[in-house]
């Protein structure tokens, strides 16, 4: 689902001043919205809430399937408010609802790199921010619209559903291929959203350009982390 507006003058169409405005404003935003993220982090994994979520989830397999559609429907409601037209305030409290959830989300993935793969969570985030620099990059300075990767990514992220659904199912390990698989998504999705928050979004959007960047960039940092420990094993 797209939550882009057709705006009568999109951040590509607007005078030079207003789109490095809004540039300098998304990417802030986007910053802000990481080192929350890592922040939240950094203080989950001091406490026994990783240990007790992965616990949990051990119970069945069918845990996991539960944790994916809660979280589903918490990012529904941030980016719904976080493209609000009318409430600066609602914006602000989607990103950071969303920001939480990842958060959480992660957790159990980052309580196993952190106890049985040193070095891994370290290596996988410096990774994606190059990937992710470099593919941002390239879209800003090319300066294309590249929408018609759109269909490309809902079709892939269908059938990524459908490979992850399998797998909590019948027990299946979908292994490191589908993680570099997924990798390639994030990227098509990257390079999609950049380009999207700039042909698609006006300037005052910022708020939900940041949000749907920071979702591009923790889907690649979930596969590349898992990559990273992998190569440790």
């Amino acid at each position: 689902m797209s939550y882009s507006m057709d705006y009568p003058l999109t951040v590509a169409q607007s005078p030079a001043s207003e789109r490095a405005t809004f540039v300098r404003r998304t990417y802030a935003h986007l910053a802000g919205a990481i080192l929350a993220f890592v922040g939240l982090e950094v203080a989950l994994l001091q406490l026994p809430i990783g240990e007790q979520i992965l616990s949990a989830l051990s119970v069945s397999r069918y845990s996991w399937l539960l944790v994916l559609g809660a979280f589903m429907v918490v990012s529904w409601v941030a980016t719904n408010w976080a493209y609000s037209s009318t409430s600066p305030g609602l914006q602000y409290a989607g990103l950071s609802l969303y920001v939480v959830a990842e958060a959480v989300i992660f957790l159990p993935l980052l309580f196993i790199a952190k106890r049985d793969f040193p070095g891994a969570i370290e290596s996988a985030g410096i990774m994606t921010l190059a990937v992710f620099g470099g593919l941002t990059l390239a879209v800003l300075v090319t300066g294309k619209d590249y929408s018609f990767l759109g269909p490309v990514l809902t079709v892939g992220s269908f059938l990524a559903m459908g490979a992850i659904l399998v797998m909590v199912l019948f027990g299946m390990n979908l292994g490191i291929f589908f993680c570099f698989a997924m990798v390639g998504l994030a990227s098509i999705a990257i390079i999609y959203q950049t380009s999207n928050v700039m042909h698609r979004f006006g300037t005052t959007q910022y708020v939900a350009a940041a949000l749907a960047l920071f979702a591009a960039v923790a889907l690649l940092f979930w596969y590349i982390l898992q990559i990273a420990m992998s190569s440790r094993e």
